[in-house]
């Protein structure tokens, strides 16, 4: 009787868990928004996102493994506030498979640039930074596509996490960069107590922490402002030793496909990231550009979707289509950016091509000029490119809606994800 009802008990906990897998998020209401199009779009093979699914599904009814979600893109995903607000429903959906942060990194250490919206930076000394925009950079990049560093007097980074609600501890902080010369290490302080690395890789460039923190830590690259010496920092992992989910964001301002391609050790570093599924939301800067051509813009797609696959060839993609946008051709003059239309058609083609999914961000604004209607009801920014917080907020929360009409799709059609 008592092994009866401990399997009830069972039972009755991955019930629960599924039921509360599928609750959406509410929506603020907009007529020119196509709420009917706030779904994946898929071709017929899907086999990759549905094995995707079936991890996640296996992870939500055992509490066992890992997933590692990564969303890759330019000013909209470095802004953070859309990534955050998907994270965010993710992770409080499933409580018990909150694991690590991931990355994070500094970018207000450096001068106009913004920081994510969940942690806040202080810094002490100055830090110059380099971006894959750059088409000459002089520091290799990482998967992160950006760098700072410095050569400061005992300079200092502080990164503080802001959600009072979505909490992260941290076991294990792993730190990509390099000193010069070698010598000189960088430490961790929590409080008053300081970490050095318990091992470090001058190759990689990787610095590996045994650490406990879970609001803020401080780096101190420790030079001491000999011209000499010089620190600089690609990326921060922070994990523990949970099972669970974990999101990874990264956006670089200004970037396109190419600049990621620059990324001389974008592939190598994969291993840190450990990607089941990637959302490109990358696109933005490429149809900004004069002389964009949508074939060129496929293949270099392709060429940074074969660096993921060389890493993990069952990795799942999902691809946001750009936003309608426009271009200022003069002073308080804007014109619509019809290349909104050629980066979709791509998207489903590379959906198609990597057996993945569409989420058709440029069909659920409303189409073409729809960004001139987010705009006036403070959705988007005056420049017609960006959103608003709220706009993020809102686009962020679609997403997963979207998201998870897909998962409970697939749970409820023999394991499809097909559209008829």
């Amino acid at each position: 009787m008592k092994k009866l009802f401990f399997c009830i008990l069972i039972i009755l906990w991955k019930f629960s868990v599924v039921a509360q897998e599928v609750q959406y998020v509410a929506l603020d209401t907009f007529p020119f928004i196509k709420y009917e199009a706030d779904t994946l779009v898929f071709d017929k093979d899907t086999s990759l996102l549905g094995n995707f699914f079936k991890k996640m599904e296996r992870l939500i009814e055992n509490n066992e493994g890992e997933i590692s979600i990564i969303q890759i893109g330019g000013s909209h995903i470095q802004a953070g506030t859309m990534s955050h607000t998907i994270r965010r429903n993710l992770l409080l959906a499933y409580p018990t498979l909150i694991s690590n942060r991931g990355f994070v990194f500094p970018y207000s250490v450096a001068p106009k640039c913004n920081n994510p919206i969940d942690y806040r930076v202080r810094k002490n000394g100055e830090f110059s930074l380099v971006r894959n925009v750059y088409k000459d950079h002089n520091k290799p990049l990482n998967t992160s596509g950006i760098a700072v560093y410095t050569s400061d007097t005992f300079p200092e980074i502080t990164i503080q996490f802001k959600d009072s609600i979505l909490k992260f501890q941290t076991h294990k902080l792993t730190l990509v960069g390099h000193s010069q010369p070698s010598y000189v290490v960088p430490t961790i302080w929590v409080d008053s107590l300081e970490y050095f690395p318990t091992s470090i890789d001058t190759i990689l460039g990787r610095y590996v922490y045994d650490v406990e923190f879970e609001d803020s830590f401080t780096l101190h690259p420790n030079c001491n402002g000999d011209s000499l010496q010089e620190f600089t920092l690609h990326s921060l992992i922070l994990e523990n030793r949970k099972p669970g989910i974990t999101f990874h964001s990264i956006g670089v301002n200004g970037a396109s496909v190419p600049a990621y391609l620059r990324c001389e050790n974008f592939a190598r570093d994969l291993d840190l990231f450990r990607p089941d599924l990637v959302i490109f939301g990358i696109g933005i800067n490429d149809a900004f550009d004069a002389d964009f051509n949508a074939e060129t813009f496929e293949q270099n797609y392709l060429l940074l979707i074969q660096k993921i696959q060389a890493y993990n060839p069952d990795c799942a993609f999902i691809f946001f289509t750009n936003n309608d946008s426009y271009k200022r051709v003069a002073r308080r003059k804007y014109q619509v950016n019809r290349n909104a239309t050629e980066v979709q058609r791509v998207m489903y083609s590379l959906a198609k091509q990597t057996r993945g999914a569409v989420f058709d961000q440029f069909e659920i604004m409303g189409g073409m000029t729809s960004m001139y209607k987010w705009y006036t009801h403070k959705l988007a920014k005056y420049d017609r490119v960006h959103f608003t917080n709220e706009g993020y907020v809102l686009m962020g929360n679609l997403f997963y809606n979207a998201f998870l009409h897909a998962m409970k799709k697939y749970q409820n059609s023999n394991q499809s994800l097909n559209i008829e």
